[in-house]
């Protein structure tokens, strides 16, 4: 019988050896950071919302315990856009894909910017999230693309610029915001979606089409049986809605207690520098799970994301504990992901667009919850409800993962003796 480590080990020597079984094209350095700069701008539109609440809210009278939603939809739409747009990447010409994802989005942010009514602006929220997709099929395309053994250096480049937007969007949001209004935000981002694209249509290789012969319904059947097959999949699913839940929960709401201290949208968004700090000292998660510690380091993660809480929930008293809340929070969601990622990659040789596109997806959901729960639960009970159910979502996940080893483990021995 072997144990946990032992199965995670085995799946990266089968996963690694199935790798270099693809022929691959290396990727130039041009195209990488194009890849990375273009998935930091795609996935900032999700987030540039977070810092600029209360300002929408006030030009489309919406109530401030409601206005989550803005946020959870724009994720409702990036769950669609997974589950829907990236497992396109495992039968269509790729850099048509990819081009066309970032010209339409281009057109929804030029929508969202110009929006008369709250009916029109949620529903180009929808599509902002629906197309931001373009970032996870350009990390499958990294994993694609790259050679061999510089197939991790590869994705690690590229997802840090996938960080760098998330955390990086809430101060450039905020400083737009106080310099124009929260339309300036939007319509500038459409404008650099915009020039990308057309870098995109000079440096993305010609052709880019994917091995398999699948169609598009047979791949979108396939995602269900990865999750219902994998036990490994399942919980590490699991484990991402709860912690970007617990993220989502932070990010959207704390701008309402913010705002209420007389802060700009600018100061506002200097707390995703703090973010940023951590969530790039995570960037060691992958090397820690790829010698085997990835129930390790996800444990350790998740204590930590549980007592980051604490300070966090001491904003009314010290926006210094408040920072470092935000550090240690950031720090334990991005370990956890990159370890959730780290070992499902390995595992699932040849199906990226679609492993990746079903995994996220339950990170989109997660964030969702998050966000619409957050701004609710500040209106009722202010921001030791809303540290409560942050820390609440940790907890959860905690547990989970302790319980969810042995069941898992067991389940997959059982099937394994039959």
């Amino acid at each position: 019988m072997t144990t946990g480590t032992q199965s995670a080990e085995d799946a990266y020597r089968v996963g690694a050896d199935a790798q270099r079984a693809l022929d691959r094209t290396n990727l130039s350095p041009l195209a990488l950071w194009l890849f990375a700069v273009t998935c930091g701008v795609s996935v900032a539109n999700i987030y540039y919302a977070q810092p600029l609440l209360d300002s929408i809210a006030a030009s489309f009278a919406i109530e401030p315990s409601r206005i989550g939603i803005v946020v959870t939809l724009t994720h409702v739409g990036y769950a669609l856009g997974l589950i829907l747009l990236v497992p396109l990447g495992d039968m269509l010409d790729r850099r048509k894909l990819i081009i066309g994802q970032t010209l339409l989005s281009t057109g929804a942010l030029a929508i969202v910017g110009t929006a008369p009514t709250a009916t029109i602006f949620l529903g180009g929220m929808i599509a902002v999230g629906l197309l931001a997709v373009v970032v996870q099929s350009l990390v499958a395309l990294t994993a694609t693309l790259a050679s061999p053994h510089e197939r991790g250096q590869s994705v690690g480049f590229v997802t840090a610029g996938v960080i760098i937007g998330v955390l990086g969007a809430r101060f450039i949001s905020g400083a737009l915001a106080d310099l124009g209004g929260w339309r300036l935000v939007y319509l500038a981002s459409a404008g650099f979606m915009f020039c990308l694209s057309l870098l995109l249509m000079q440096v993305l290789p010609r052709h880019i089409q994917s091995a398999r012969s699948e169609n598009y319904f047979t791949i979108l059947r396939s995602m269900p049986g990865l999750f219902l097959r994998d036990p490994l999949l399942r919980s590490r699913a699991i484990l991402a809605f709860l912690v970007f839940a617990s993220f989502s929960t932070l990010w959207t709401a704390m701008v309402l207690p913010l705002s209420a201290q007389s802060l700009s949208h600018t100061q506002i968004g200097l707390f995703g520098f703090a973010g940023l700090a951590g969530a790039l000292a995570a960037s060691g998660a992958g090397r820690l799970a790829d010698r085997g510690l990835g129930n390790w380091t996800t444990v350790a993660s998740l204590v930590l994301l549980t007592l980051s809480w604490l300070p966090i929930s001491l904003l009314s008293s010290s926006l210094v504990l408040l920072a470092l809340g935000v550090v240690l929070l950031d720090l334990a969601v991005q370990a956890v992901h990159v370890t959730n990622q780290s070992l499902i990659f390995a595992a699932h040789a040849g199906s990226h667009s679609r492993l990746v596109g079903g995994y996220m997806t339950f990170y989109s959901l997660g964030s969702a919850v998050g966000a619409i729960a957050s701004t609710t639960i500040y209106e009722a009970f202010g921001w030791t409800g809303v540290s409560m159910l942050g820390a609440g979502f940790s907890l959860t996940a905690l547990v989970f993962l302790g319980t969810s080893r042995f069941f898992f483990h067991r389940v997959h021995e059982d099937v394994k003796t039959r």
